[in-house]
């Protein structure tokens, strides 16, 4: 990874000036604009077609800006930030007078996170303020995790500039905790649930849509996540069968398993067996196979572990039928 100080000076000329500006994380990349800047998040909105009451994170350099964004701030807050960030968890605090309603969704809560990217901190850092930024992709479609996947979504007359800082390294969004009465897991990532549980000594209520929470939060509508291609879950003999009728048929479909076979005359393709990895890899490997011309994608379900918790969520908002 290398991304010059020109790149940088670049970046925060767009950013300061109300433009978009492609940022690399270590969850997903993200399509950042000044949070302050009204005018500059509809810019997002506007390129992600994403509607305007689905809020956006806002990222910054430390907890020490939590209350430029945020107020009545819990002590569960600062424990949280003290012990993970920077790093792929957001918080879901009151917002304060002065944070657009633009960010929030209109919502009077903020998601705020400190990334761990050093180029982005550094960025942050430089900046001074918050920067709203979503994954830099459709609404709705397979999250980027190199700066060529965030190049393939839009053209240069939205996006000037992407900062290239190699792949992410954790893959998934991160991990969105509320705390806004009794604290709650919206979105699982990367800071894995029990982590969270340890450090405040109890056991996170788990909401897995935005009417069981009372919140809008980024991630957590039903179909999200998904490749164009037609992606289908499910157990492996299941997926097998399917596959060999839609073949029989004259489709071609392609089975992705931990095993890395299929039956005669279907193409197939190895799943990693370590969550980690596969975490890193999903994003991706759905957009390499997108491009294929498969007409659907049968990827095997794996195992219901805590350890798999945040790509069982993915996979279940990004498949377009679970057999």
């Amino acid at each position: 990874m290398s991304t010059s100080s020109t790149s940088l000076d670049q970046a925060l000329a767009l950013l300061r000036a109300g433009e978009l500006v492609g940022i690399p994380t270590e969850t997903v990349y993200g399509l950042a604009a000044d949070a302050g800047n009204p005018e500059a998040i509809a810019k997002i909105f506007a390129a992600k077609g994403r509607p305007a009451d689905h809020p956006v994170i806002v990222h910054i350099a430390g907890a020490e800006q939590l209350p430029d964004w945020a107020t009545d701030i819990p002590a569960a807050a600062w424990q949280l930030a003290e012990a993970f960030w920077p790093g792929p968890l957001t918080l879901i605090l009151p917002r304060k007078a002065s944070t657009p309603l633009a960010v929030t969704g209109g919502q009077d809560s903020v998601g705020v996170r400190a990334p761990a990217h050093p180029l982005t901190h550094e960025l942050l850092k430089q900046f001074r303020g918050g920067l709203a930024a979503p994954s830099a992709n459709q609404f709705g479609h397979v999250s980027p995790t190199t700066a060529q996947h965030v190049r393939d979504e839009f053209d240069t007359a939205t996006l000037q500039l992407v900062l290239d800082g190699g792949p992410c390294e954790v893959g998934v969004e991160s991990t969105i905790v509320s705390l806004i009465g009794a604290p709650k897991l919206l979105r699982p990532g990367g800071v894995p649930r029990e982590a969270i549980e340890t450090l405040l000594g109890i056991e996170l209520e788990h909401h897995q849509s935005a009417s069981s929470a009372k919140i809008r939060a980024s991630g957590l509508l039903d179909s999200h996540y998904s490749p164009r291609t037609p992606l289908l879950t499910g157990p492996l003999a299941v997926l097998r069968a399917e596959a060999v009728e839609r073949s029989d048929a004259g489709q071609k479909v392609l089975l992705l398993s931990f095993a890395g076979t299929a039956p005669q005359g279907v193409s197939a393709a190895v799943l990693p067996d370590d969550p980690e990895q596969f975490a890193r890899d999903i994003y991706a490997t759905l957009r390499h196979y997108d491009r294929k011309g498969f007409a659907a994608l049968l990827l095997e379900s794996p195992p219901q572990t805590p350890a798999w918790l945040a790509v069982n969520d993915r996979l279940r908002r990004a498949a377009h039928q679970r057999l």
